[in-house]
């Protein structure tokens, strides 16, 4: 697919769909106004006789406007101005998306005068269009024996004044970056998890490392981690014939000897709850649980497409949990790379086991931050839902920082606590910490067990349970969160470094 930037008289622009914005109560807007003039009241013929009025994501599709050189123009409602925030623009976005595919266009120009979104950030409007278009584009089918339809779209454009090229050209580079990073992470998050093993995740990170001279990627293997003392993280792939991995990927764009910063990626490749057995209902979503890893190895993707001048190092730890008579038993203690011993309650929380002695290792690369990113907890679903990440964090500039990204990546995140009275339910009279905390604040009381390997640094917790993936109908899959957040705050470092 390629994203342009294009320019010239709206009415002469030729493509197989010119999109125009049609504002609430049918007023037109400047590009729908300019088609008007070209087509002698055609447009506000049709408007006005009510076949559209202007709300929100709304479409009429017209053939062969008089005096236009478009073969199609789709007008689509903007709704009021009032409403014109990102979830709506989100919506108008898809909405031209399904009218174009509907009706196999190869080529098309948004032409919304920036009047999609209230936003006045007309590079965060472009590169939202760019990112939003891009994923309805996105068609799983590499375990379908029948592959999916060609889509015929092959060009999407965006009609911009000369002298908003340039932004918009910046804009489109960093979308499609996003776009590319996004499907990776979806990609990885869809395949089962009899193809997407820890060792699978390891060639995909290395396949990366070939394609970017900037990412230099190495694989630890359990002999390796053993030696390491990774006892936590082996812990939970005992059951599994599938060896666990250690998955490192340093990314060296910024100047030699600057600081790194750190995403640590939890993958458990497939998650029965070991032990611990989860019920059966549902339990096909467990192939979901490495979404932390896909989300860290799509934003290593994003990265190396924008060529940020940052170094930042990921880590993904990788394992499947799997119950055997070798697995891991509730009531066993393992100790950590830290030196601390677990007392594991429940072999269901196990992805803070693989991170712990993951954000162990990152001190070796003494990072400025470290931002884990996990699908952490069923509680985090319960006090957020579908719509924000959680955050937890032991520096508040960071945390204010990453809720600033998510906004800014319309990806958004929501602090919870990390108070010292919440360690106390961690409390085990036979290991230095339990693995769980019981039910009250099952959230918070994860991230304040990660918070025990993390006291030699700048750390924040994003738990993405709630929002890696879509469990109904045909929107089931996952989403490719957060890699927009994580992204977008590499961005505003590589800015500030």
């Amino acid at each position: 697919m390629d994203f342009e930037i294009v320019n010239g008289d709206v009415a002469t622009c030729e493509t197989e769909c010119l999109i125009v914005g049609i504002e609430a109560d049918g007023q037109l807007s400047p590009s729908a106004s300019a088609l008007d003039k070209a087509a002698q009241g055609y447009i506000a013929d049709i408007v006005g006789g009510g076949d559209i009025q202007g709300k929100t994501a709304e479409t009429l599709l017209l053939q062969k406007v008089p005096g236009v050189t478009a073969r199609r123009v789709l007008l689509i409602g903007l709704g009021k101005s009032e409403e014109r925030n990102d979830r709506n623009y989100r919506k108008i976005v898809k909405s031209a998306m399904a009218a174009i595919k509907g009706v196999r266009a190869q080529s098309a120009v948004f032409a919304l005068d920036g009047l999609g979104s209230k936003d006045d950030d007309q590079y965060r409007q472009i590169r939202h269009l760019i990112e939003w278009a891009g994923s309805e584009l996105y068609i799983y089918d590499e375990t379908k024996s029948k592959k999916a339809d060609p889509i015929s779209l092959d060009k999407i454009a965006i009609l911009l004044s000369e002298d908003d090229s340039e932004l918009g050209e910046y804009a489109v580079l960093d979308g499609v970056a996003l776009v590319n990073g996004i499907s990776t992470a979806r990609e990885l998050g869809n395949l089962p998890g009899n193809i997407c093993t820890p060792t699978y995740l390891a060639e995909q990170a290395l396949a990366l490392g070939e394609e970017h001279d900037a990412l230099e990627v190495s694989i630890l293997d359990e002999d390796e981690m053993e030696q390491l003392g990774m006892h936590s993280l082996l812990s939970v792939g005992h059951g599994s014939d599938q060896p666990s991995k250690l998955i490192v990927m340093h990314y060296k764009g910024g100047e030699e000897g600057a600081k790194n910063h750190v995403l640590v990626g939890k993958g458990i490749t497939f998650d029965t709850g070991g032990i611990s057995l989860k019920g059966g209902a549902g339990m096909d979503e467990m192939k979901f649980d490495m979404c932390g890893a896909a989300s860290v190895m799509g934003a290593m993707t994003a990265l190396c497409e924008m060529n940020l001048e940052l170094n930042v190092v990921g880590i993904v730890a990788a394992a499947e949990n799997m119950p055997s008579g070798c697995a891991t038993k509730p009531g066993d203690i393992v100790t950590t790379m830290s030196g601390q011993t677990v007392e594991i309650l429940n072999t269901d929380a196990e992805g803070r086991l693989v991170l712990c002695d993951a954000l162990t290792y990152a001190e070796r690369f003494e990072p400025e931050t470290v931002v884990d990113v996990a699908t952490l907890t069923g509680a985090c679903i319960v006090a957020l839902g579908h719509h924000a990440t959680g955050l937890l964090s032991n520096d508040d500039a960071l945390a204010n920082s990453l809720l600033q990204a998510g906004d800014q990546a319309a990806d958004k995140a929501w602090r919870l606590p990390l108070w010292d009275e919440y360690q106390e339910q961690l409390d085990s009279n036979f290991a230095d910490i339990a693995n769980i905390g019981g039910p009250p604040a099952g959230t918070v009381t994860a991230a304040c067990f990660l918070s025990r390997f993390t006291k030699s640094y700048r750390w924040a917790h994003l738990d993405i349970a709630g929002v890696a993936w879509n469990s109904k109908g045909k929107d089931k899959g996952a989403t490719g969160r957060c890699v927009p957040l994580l992204s977008q705050h590499l961005m505003n470092l590589a800015a500030t470094d």
